[in-house]
């Protein structure tokens, strides 16, 4: 059977556990991670990061998918227990929450990316799998895995990393992978100060996505033999994959679009201002992120609210309930305000006389009478007094507020006081 029939596809993807990893702080996001981690950060309306990875396991066919967390988790733990605890455990699904517990003899927490895996060894054990994907929790894409463990096993890899083309720029933040003309990984180095261009390209090289497939039995060699190391950094990045790709079948998947041959869609969106953009661009007529693509839905838990709701019309003294080129969740009410190019999620009350422009609105935030609002990202829970105007004086910001090289305001409920 051909390794590209779809019903071939299918046994693999139900042969597959999936352990996105998830325990990652994010610290270069500030304050917008100091109550929550990385995967749990809310996304283009109604999201949270970690709806991605998963939705692209539920989409691509694999559905015995633990997740691994451990920085302050209670809220990503909340919202998967919530959103995602409805998969048939009758025929074998199950999501699972795998959260740092000390479970090898070192009694310490997870000290890597590979460490997390090793922890839970017994666990992947018992489920008697042929093979491991092993997935980020941190970043913005759709991605079909199906095609990648269908390339895994056609090329007869023993591990497959999926990888993205960046700039030699944002290269140097990555793993960066050489192959040859057989898509071979032949070098791999890890957050390189000088990144070799990928081949055919002289301003792009080609950088890890973070995401993994090794056969099972393999992985548990490959740990093991990490864990009795006392020199490892315990990290695939740094010491697995150049341990192996010397004496093993270690191959790339470029993210590709089959049809098309383009890179699609793939956001880390790792500080402030790469959030703010990412979120920004979704306003648009036509993101590149097709957020409304029925054929590839984007799952996620979110409360039952009431419809966004507009009021006032009173024109001759601004005071008109309105938003323009925006994205407006449900539960907002918008005032005699006007919202224009934002993004405001769910429970956002914007009063009256006030205008909110360029600006990522997380929940529950309530924006007082006469407010001015430009380029920021007000977190979760904040309560802006009548008044309050952001954006426009840069001394006045940061003397209260975190503002990033871009000019980006973030605002929290613990700066505000």
């Amino acid at each position: 059977m051909s390794t590209q029939n779809p019903r071939f596809i299918r046994l693999l993807t139900k042969n597959t556990l999936a352990l996105v990893l998830a325990g990652g702080r994010g610290s270069r996001l500030y304050e917008l991670t100091d109550r929550r981690a990385k995967p749990a950060v809310y996304f283009g309306g109604k999201f949270r990061i970690i709806d991605f990875p998963l939705s692209n396991c539920v989409n691509s066919g694999i559905r015995k998918i633990g997740v691994l967390t451990q920085y302050k988790a209670h809220s990503l733990i909340r919202h998967l227990v919530h959103g995602w605890s409805n998969f048939r455990t009758d025929l074998g699904e199950f999501m699972e929450v795998l959260p740092a517990s000390q479970r090898t003899s070192g009694n310490h927490w997870y000290e890597g990316t590979a460490d997390a895996i090793y922890q839970n060894l017994d666990i992947v054990e018992a489920l008697n799998l042929k093979y491991v994907l092993i997935l980020s929790g941190d970043h913005v894409y759709k991605m079909d895995y199906g095609e990648m463990l269908a390339q895994h096993v056609a090329s007869n890899a023993d591990m497959t990393v999926a990888c993205v083309g960046v700039s030699l720029e944002d290269a140097k933040g990555f793993g960066v992978m050489t192959i040859d003309e057989n898509k071979r990984v032949i070098a791999f180095d890890e957050k390189p100060a000088n990144p070799q261009p990928m081949p055919g390209s002289s301003d792009t090289a080609l950088a890890s996505m973070g995401n993994y497939i090794f056969n099972t039995e393999f992985l548990f060699e490959q740990l093991r033999q990490d864990a009795a190391n006392p020199n490892s950094s315990r990290d695939f990045g740094k010491d697995i994959i150049p341990s192996i790709i010397a004496d093993h079948a270690v191959y790339a998947h470029l993210f590709l679009d089959p049809v098309t041959g383009e890179q699609p869609y793939w956001r880390d969106v790792g500080t402030i201002d790469a959030f703010w953009e990412a979120n920004m661009e979704l306003v648009s007529v036509e993101p590149e992120l097709n957020l409304y693509d029925e054929t590839w839905p984007i799952l996620t838990y979110h409360r039952q609210l009431p419809s966004a709701k507009f009021v006032f019309q009173d024109k001759e003294i601004g005071r008109e309930g309105k938003a323009l080129d925006s994205i407006v969740s449900a539960g907002c009410i918008i005032s005699g305000a006007s919202v224009i190019n934002s993004l405001l999620f769910s429970n956002v009350k914007v009063h009256s006389y006030s205008e909110v422009r360029d600006s990522v609105i997380l929940p529950e935030v309530n924006i007082g009478r006469h407010c001015r609002i430009s380029r920021a990202v007000i977190d979760r829970g904040c309560q802006l007094p009548d008044g309050t105007v952001i954006g426009e004086d840069p001394v006045a910001d940061k003397a209260r507020f975190r503002v990033t090289e871009k000019g980006v305001i973030l605002v929290t409920p613990e700066m505000l006081g």
